[in-house]
Parts: C-alpha cells; sequence; structure tokens
C-alpha cells in the first residue's frame, strides 16, 4: 500500500493550477451516454474517481480515449446495455449517477449498490423515490437495483432533501423525455450548473441551474459537443488552507472564487489576506491564525462537506477554541483520533468537534479511512514537527492527482512511497 512521508514545517509558496472538478465529470461522464455524436471534454482530471467511471462507460461498450494528458473523447454511438455489478459500482459512490442515463438511453437499468467513502449514511432512497415519481418501475433485490422506464413521463418532484446525486440524476433521465420535468427544492451546487451547462451545450434544453427549481424541456435527440469542465473548488479550498495552515503565499491558477465564497470568509476571518482577480487566488498567511468560533457544514453556498475536515486542522493550530459542526455526513470526524496521535486536542459530541488549538502537532503514522479526512491527515503532517507517515493514500488518490509533486512545487517536502 502507498503511502506518503512528511516532514512538517516548511512554508507554502508559489503557483499552480487547479485541475478540474471531480464532482462535476462524472455526472458529465454519465451524461455523454446519451449523445449521438461525439464528445471532447477538456480539462479532466486523472484521478481514481474518473477511471473507475471510464470502467463502467466502457463496460457498456462506450469508447473512450485520452488525445492528451486532460483531454478525453467519447464516443457512446455503439452502447449496449449490461448490467453494471459490484466489481465496478463498489470502488465509486458515482455510479449511481449512471441510473439516470441507463434509464434514458436503455430503458432499463440493472446496477449494484455503489461504493466509495465510509463517511456516514448516504441513502438512495431520494434517487428510487425521484425515479419512481417519473414512472420508472425499480426493483431492489440481492444487492442490485433493477429498472424499467418504459413508462418514464415528464413530471415534477419535489425533493425532500437539495440531494446533488438525486438532481442530477432526475436531469439525466428526463433530458430526453418528451414533456416538461420540473424538480422543485433541487441542489444548488456549481457542479449541477456545469452538468446543465454541457447538456446544453450538446441539445438540451434545461433551465434553473443554481436555483431551488430546475426545468427540464426534453428533447428528442442530444449531439456532440467539445466541452471544458469547471475546476475543483475543493481542490482549490485545500490548498488555500494548506497555506493557511502553514503559512506562506500561494497564487491558485484557473478557479472560481464565487464557488469558494464561504471557505474565503472563514480564512479572512482567521486572518489570511486574500485577494480575488478573475480566474486567480492569492493567499498569504504569516504567524499563528486566529480560530474560527464557530464553523457548520450546510449544502451550497453552505460551507462545504468536503472541506470540513481541512478545516478541523487548521481549527487544531490556530490560537483559540472552534467548534466545527458537521450536518451531512455522521463519520466525517473519523479522522480524530489520528490528530489526537499528532497531539491535537478534539473532544467530539454528537455532530460537533470542540477543538482547542495547539502549539504544535507532532509527527506520527497515520492513517487514512476517507477522502478528505485523508487529505487532512496530510495537511496536518505539513505543519507537524518531525516526520508523519500517511498510510492508505488511495483514499486520497480518488480525488487528488499526484498530489505530493504538487505540494512539493510549492515547497513542502513529502514523498510517496509505493
Amino acid at each position: 500500500m502507498a503511502k506518503y512521508i512528511i516532514r512538517g514545517g516548511k512554508t507554502l509558496n508559489g503557483a499552480i493550477k487547479v485541475d478540474g472538478s471531480k464532482n462535476a465529470t462524472l455526472p458529465i461522464l454519465a451524461a455523454s451516454i446519451l449523445c449521438n455524436d461525439e464528445v471532447t471534454l477538456t480539462n479532466v482530471p486523472r484521478f481514481r474517481d474518473v477511471f473507475n467511471m471510464l470502467k463502467i462507460l466502457n463496460a457498456l461498450n462506450v469508447e473512450t480515449v485520452f488525445i492528451d494528458e486532460h483531454t478525453l473523447k467519447i464516443n457512446a454511438k455503439n452502447a449496449k446495455f449490461q448490467a453494471i455489478k459490484s466489481d465496478l459500482s463498489r470502488h465509486i459512490r458515482s455510479s449511481i449517477f449512471m441510473l439516470g442515463s441507463i434509464l434514458s438511453r436503455f430503458k432499463e437499468a440493472s446496477i449494484a449498490y455503489p461504493g466509495g467513502c465510509d463517511i456516514g449514511t448516504r441513502p438512495i432512497n431520494l434517487h428510487i423515490k425521484g425515479l419512481r415519481e417519473l414512472g420508472v418501475d425499480i426493483l431492489e433485490k440481492h444487492g442490485q437495483i433493477k429498472c424499467n422506464a418504459e413508462k418514464l413521463h415528464a413530471g415534477t418532484v419535489v425533493l425532500d432533501f437539495p440531494s446533488v446525486g438525486t438532481t442530477e440524476n432526475l436531469i439525466l433521465a428526463s433530458v430526453l423525455t418528451e414533456g416538461t420535468t420540473t424538480i422543485i427544492n433541487a441542489a444548488k451546487e456549481p457542479e449541477i450548473e456545469d452538468l446543465i451547462n454541457f447538456l446544453n451545450s450538446v441539445g438540451a434544453n434545461i433551465s434553473g441551474g443554481g436555483t431551488s427549481v430546475i426545468k427540464i424541456d426534453g428533447v428528442s435527440e442530444l449531439g456532440g459537443a467539445t466541452y471544458k469542465i469547471m475546476p475543483d473548488r475543493i481542490i482549490a479550498g485545500t490548498f488555500l488552507i494548506a497555506t493557511a495552515i502553514t503559512g506562506g503565499r500561494v497564487e491558485l491558477h484557473d478557479v472560481n472564487s464565487e464557488h469558494l465564497s464561504s471557505l474565503i470568509s472563514k480564512l479572512r476571518q482567521n486572518s489570511c489576506h486574500i485577494v480575488c482577480l478573475d480566474d486567480i487566488i492569492y493567499i498569504s498567511s504569516q504567524g499563528r491564525l486566529k480560530a474560527n468560533s464557530q464553523i457548520e457544514t450546510q449544502v451550497y453556498p453552505g460551507f462545504p462537506t468536503d472541506l470540513q475536515s481541512q478545516m478541523l486542522v487548521l481549527a487544531c493550530v490556530s490560537n483559540g477554541n472552534s467548534v466545527i459542526t458537521e450536518n451531512l455526513f455522521e463519520m466525517r470526524f473519523k479522522t480524530v483520533p489520528e490528530l489526537t496521535k499528532m497531539g491535537a486536542k478534539i473532544v467530539v459530541k454528537g455532530k460537533s468537534a470542540i477543538v482547542e488549538g495547539v502549539n504544535k502537532l507532532y509527527g506520527s503514522d497515520v492513517y487514512a479511512t476517507d477522502l478528505r479526512g485523508g487529505v487532512g491527515l496530510v495537511l496536518a503532517g505539513l505543519k507537524a514537527e518531525g516526520y508523519t507517515t500517511v498510510h492508505d493514500i488511495e483514499h486520497i488518490e480518488r480525488g487528488y492527482f499526484e498530489l505530493e509533486k504538487t505540494l512539493t512545487i510549492l515547497g513542502a517536502d513529502i514523498k510517496k512511497v509505493e
């Protein structure tokens, strides 16, 4: 198993380009099987989750080829129906996005329950409820979700919770369905807007992205297009927090600061100096930061759950006490015992972590159990005195490409050992 070995105490300085968004790429890959003509995606990130999703597309006889490092051509003209077995879906939560597009293309689907990080309950009941309201017949049996969409129709679906995945699945199921489908209490995340923008670029008629009401006017077919994937706001946020933790001056290029407004507000409260100009964010951090007294994760545009673990580490080394409340995933604090090994003072009560900032963290052997918690441990290692070894980094590589190389460019002392 691969691991990172980090010698802490280095400040971060320099400029980097932010990768394309994992959480935008995955549903767009699912959408590509609805296109009659060739699709070219640019700014595609090379993460484990992306390659796992491509394996699912290939199993459906969809042709995929990288023509350069970040440009992907997709041809779904000869796509064929196939059940998605657990050996494909168990590695990636976003395999559930295939449900809507497979139903729309083939009028049937059979997919194993999706896997991914163990960060808490992520039920797919909202997906199933929404699809049933659009006429899909669904049977859950022996670990498979089997669906028949011969009676798929347009309609209005009111979501009990603004679920990102459910919103995207309903869009994919409805884009080729005659009539107008309306999703009320839809999720507002930028990645949903990116999916909608992609679909509209290939001939869809969808409005309301970024709002709580999305309308899909069904079209008869989708064509092809060249489309650039949006930048990854979670990766950008991770490097902003890393700079805040270690100190230094960093420029992030090819990033949308509007997508990070909640984080930027918190970091400014932490005494970081941040300037946003066009598609560049400049951040500088000097000395020990002031703690944020309260952080609560929320759906977009609130503070993102995918940056909570990183902010937990920042709280550990800030001056003062913080309360971090996780409202979306009940197991996001699995990294706390690992941080405690490093000298952090954290008490978890229910869905909140009460953090007393310390002057120093100390290097230790720690283990990543999920994507975001794992990268949080890397940030802790960058700050800690001595050497930190982060084990099981395959979790981190699901959403970060060659993280060690990027951090080295910025001056960190980190290496990957196979």
